[in-house]
């Protein structure tokens, strides 16, 4: 299955820890799980025309949950962090949220 670059991307993470990353160029993301780190690295800087210096992946299985008589799970997700270079620009879609 061939994966476009809107798909590797699906949403960033907007929590307090991201947004303190930031400072540091830093920006985070949750990503399709079969995507690896070239092909996030190069979704990025397509979507956003920034230049991308190291990308960082995470793995997270769902939780166990349970609610009286019936039991479910969290959906698993992956998640990476990506740090963009010195001289890139910033995210503007990030930059609105500060």
């Amino acid at each position: 299955m061939k994966l476009t670059n809107y798909d590797i991307i699906i949403r960033p993470v907007i929590t307090e820890k991201s947004m303190s990353l930031m400072s540091e160029r830093k920006y985070t993301f949750i990503v399709h799980k079969d995507a690896n780190k070239i092909q996030i690295r190069n979704a990025i800087e397509k979507i956003f025309d920034v230049e991308v210096d190291r990308v960082f992946t995470m793995n997270y299985i769902g939780k166990k949950k349970r609610v009286r008589f019936h039991q479910g799970k969290r959906s698993d997700f992956k998640k990476a962090i990506v740090q963009l270079t010195v001289n890139s620009k910033s995210i503007e879609f990030f930059n609105s949220m500060q």
